[in-house]
Formats: structure tokens, sequence, C-alpha cells
């Protein structure tokens, strides 16, 4: 558990982002974020590894597909690996022997 509550106890969320996650950003200097930001970033970052839809429902608990696919985006990066990982494909299929098929 990151964050524990009284007695290190779950905390209620009805009191988690004023008593905790606020004093959190402030002693780590960090900009005011959501807390739900982190789930958001993390996935996102999963999605950018190549994780399938699949392993991104497990991840979040998710059962419909619906949810998984907010956290795949498409970024110039990932645009320009397809891109790469497809020249590869053709250029290998080019370099191939024909089958006669």
């Amino acid at each position: 558990m990151i964050f524990a509550g009284p007695d290190n106890g779950a905390l209620r969320n009805t009191n988690f982002h004023r008593r905790v996650w606020a004093k959190a950003l402030q002693d780590a200097g960090v900009p005011k974020i959501h807390f739900h930001d982190l789930r958001h970033t993390g996935n996102t970052l999963a999605a950018s590894t190549g994780a399938s839809t699949r392993e991104l429902m497990t991840r979040m608990g998710h059962s419909s597909t619906r949810a998984a696919l907010i956290y795949q985006h498409s970024t110039d990066e990932r645009q320009r690996e397809v891109a790469r990982r497809l020249d590869a494909l053709a250029r290998g299929a080019l370099t191939k022997k024909p089958s006669g098929t």
C-alpha cells in the first residue's frame, strides 16, 4: 500500500485528496494533477510498449474493450515504428525466393 490511512488502514475516498494527495504533491514539488492521471499515464505507457487491448483490459480490471481503447493514443513515434516494421516486412518479402505458389 502506497498511502495508508489511520492505523495503517485503507483510506476513504472522501478524505484521500484533502489529507494525503494534495500534501504528497506539494512535498514532491509536483504540479497539481488528479490521482487518476497516474492511472492514465501508466496505461498509456503500457499501450505504447505494444500491450494488446486484452492486456490493457487485464491491467485495468475492465471487461470491455471501450475503456482500454482510451489509452491507445496514436503518437508520432508509434506511427514511425509501425512504418519501420512495415518496411522491414516488405523488404524481407522482396528478398525471399519465390515459392512458386
